[in-house]
Parts: C-alpha cells; structure tokens; sequence
C-alpha cells in the first residue's frame, strides 16, 4: 500500500499537463521593438547592416543571440521531438516530447526535464537545440532558444543517378553522422521516394526542405544520439575536405 501510494504521488509530481504538451509548428512572430541587442552582431543586424543570415555564415561569426534568427528568418517554425518516454500500465510505455530524469536525494526525488526542439523554414535552414531545466516550461524555452543559435544552412540537390532532375528534394551526395555509438547514413534518393527514415529525423529533414532520402542505421542506442547523429550528418554537407601532397 506504501509503495503504491509513493508511485501515485510522483505520477502527480512529474508529469506535465495537458496545456505543456502542445507542440508548436507555426512561424515565429516576435516583436523586436523591445529588443535590446547585447552583441555587436545583434546591433548590426537590428540596424540593417546586415540583411541576410547568409552574411553572418560567410564572415564565420556566432550567433549569440536568438532574435538575430528571427529577425532574419521570419517564416521559421518550430517543432518539438519526442525523445521522452512515460511509464505506462503492464510495463509498457508511451512517447512523449519530456525526457525525464530524477536524482535521489535524503529529501526525495527531484526531477529534471529535457526536451528537444527544432527550427526551420523548410528552404536549406535547420537548427536544434536541448533544453534541461526543474520545470517543464523553462526547458521548453531553453530548448527553443538553443534551437536558434545552433541554426545552419545545408546544401541541397539531386545527388541520384537514377533521378538527375537537378533540383533540390534531396541531398547531393552520401553523409555518415555519428554521435556517441550511433551511426547514420543519408543517401541521395530519386524523386517520389520520400523520406525513408525515422519519425524523428524525418521531422528533421521535412524541416530542412529534404523530400526524398535514403538511410541506414546502426547502434541507435537512444533517441538522442540518433537525432543529433541525423543533424551532424547535414552539418557535413557543408564541410570541404582537402588533400595534402
């Protein structure tokens, strides 16, 4: 009876509420009146010197501040992973966008959650971020603010042979990402194949305006790794290999 009691009152605890668990896809609209920048990039950006974020790739500067991707980036939307897990009866389980630890202390248990977020307009710009915090809010905000400085520009194109339509609904040429144990490989696929790939990082490549991929897998330990995996494997397409002599 004891233990039963105890789960009851940390299912109360821990679990977020219906209202928290709304995902949003939508474009960003942010008032930047009040915006004070606190970077010297913000200030350029709020005062018009630089127009594009295009700029901000090519002079290799970091975005410190989030409302720099709003402001050049109005269409962007915003979504969240499901990289969480809540128990469920008979032992079995249900995905939710909350990954929830919990500390055990001699006051009790106290609970941490993270959460993922992405950013995108669908058109070569993709971020994400993580957000860790007590409470469930603050870390859906941090998750969402990350997702924005983290934001990068892939290339695109028609890398398969049995396509060739050169245009851009895939990827140009084979990538591997890796984080920790997992491995992943994006492979050019033709057009009407769609998105043969995970939920999760399907979401990912739909908001980076990838239509048609292959890919394969292997030691997806946990949904983490697998989507930041996913995301380092775009971030290659942009990288320039040299050989030395």
């Amino acid at each position: 009876m004891i233990k039963q009691e105890i789960e009851k009152v940390e299912d109360e605890i821990i679990q977020p509420s219906p209202e928290e668990l709304v995902v949003v896809n939508k474009p960003s609209k942010v008032s930047f009146d009040a915006w004070n920048p606190k970077t010297d990039l913000g200030r350029k950006v709020k005062n018009g010197e630089i127009k594009s974020i295009d700029e901000i790739f090519e002079s290799g500067k970091k975005i410190l501040e989030s409302e720099i991707a709003d402001f050049l980036l109005s269409n962007l939307e915003t979504d969240l992973l499901f990289v969480g897990q809540s128990r469920g009866k008979f032992g079995g389980g249900k995905r939710t966008i909350w990954r929830q630890t919990q500390k055990k202390t001699s006051e009790g248990n106290k609970p941490k959650f993270g959460i993922m977020a992405i950013v995108g307009n669908r058109d070569g710009y993709i971020g994400i971020g993580l957000g860790k915090s007590k409470e469930t809010m603050p870390s859906r905000e941090k998750a969402i603010r990350n997702a924005k400085l983290n934001i990068i520009k892939i290339k695109r194109g028609c890398g398969s042979w049995v396509c060739g339509c050169d245009k851009n609904h895939s990827i140009p040429f084979t990538v591997i990402g890796k984080e920790g144990a997992t491995k992943i490989k994006l492979m050019p696929a033709p057009k009407g194949t769609k998105l043969c790939i995970e939920k999760e990082c399907q979401k990912i490549l739909s908001f980076a305006g990838i239509k048609d991929i292959y890919s394969k897998v292997s030691d997806p330990k946990t949904k983490l790794n697998l989507v930041m995996a996913c995301f380092n494997a775009l971030k290659n397409l942009s990288k320039i290999k040299t050989r030395l002599k």
